[in-house]
């Protein structure tokens, strides 16, 4: 069962990371958080938001396991599932998806790494959309404060130095699902070809290359259940979220 959207949703699933840092020598989106893998949790998440009527799943070339685990999910369910090999880079990945989209206004481009994410996030950021946001992403409040570095006048004490520290009550911290206009976003990607290999390199989201062309991007309210598990400590405390009050982890905390 879907939302009542007045817009056709899309959702890809970006899941082709090697996991090296997570250090379990296998994709990232494979490694177990509680009783199965991230992946998992990833898609029964926008599953459970019901906004899509496709999800596209991008995972390492070659992968048969997690494909299987897409399909068994496919069963019983009138989302259409679809799976693409990722590419060389994150952006890459996207485009890949992009291209075996059909009969869609919008797309959510999710991180398997931020397999928590709570349901209400995905109606947050398509609300915005609906409301005639082009871009919108989500966000939470940066608490600590931030140092921008540049390297040391005297090496031999350090090797770098403060060179600014921002405001921190401007600083906001970028989570996904990142939602977008779909023709909005196939044009920015269509824009980064262009790209030399410094500008490319310098693109870590969607919403910096829709920003690069100009477009407004909006912020809405994030969680912190949307952590990104990157490393064996995030994983641990991801497992702790699950064992804990948070748990269930569809609800919004």
């Amino acid at each position: 069962m879907e939302s009542q959207s007045t817009l056709r949703t899309a959702v890809i699933i970006v899941a082709a990371g090697s996991g090296e840092r997570l250090g379990q020598g296998i994709p990232k989106a494979a490694a177990t958080l509680g009783s199965e893998p991230m992946l998992g949790h990833a898609l029964r998440g926008v599953l459970a938001a019901q906004i899509a009527a496709q999800i596209c799943v991008v995972l390492p070339r070659g992968d048969t396991e997690l494909r299987a685990l897409v399909a068994s999910l496919q069963e019983g369910n009138d989302v259409q599932l679809m799976t693409v090999d990722g590419g060389s880079t994150r952006a890459d990945s996207v485009r890949n998806a992009l291209e075996v989209l059909s009969e869609t206004d919008a797309v959510l481009v999710h991180d398997a790494a931020r397999a928590l994410a709570p349901t209400e996030v995905f109606h947050r950021v398509l609300n915005a959309l609906e409301s005639g946001a082009k871009a919108v992403i989500p966000v939470i409040p940066v608490v600590d404060t931030i140092k921008v570095a540049s390297s040391s006048e005297r090496p031999d004490i350090a090797p770098e130095q403060v060179r600014s520290t921002p405001i921190r009550e401007s600083l906001r911290a970028v989570q996904t699902p990142q939602g977008f206009e779909l023709a909005t976003l196939r044009k920015a990607h269509d824009a980064s070809a262009m790209f030399t290999d410094a500008q490319a390199a310098a693109i870590t989201d969607d919403a910096m290359l829709v920003e690069s062309q100009g477009i407004p991007v909006y912020l809405v309210r994030g969680s912190e259940l949307s952590l990104k598990i990157t490393t064996p400590n995030d994983l641990l405390f991801a497992e702790a979220l699950l064992e804990g009050p948070a748990a269930p982890r569809w609800v919004e905390g």
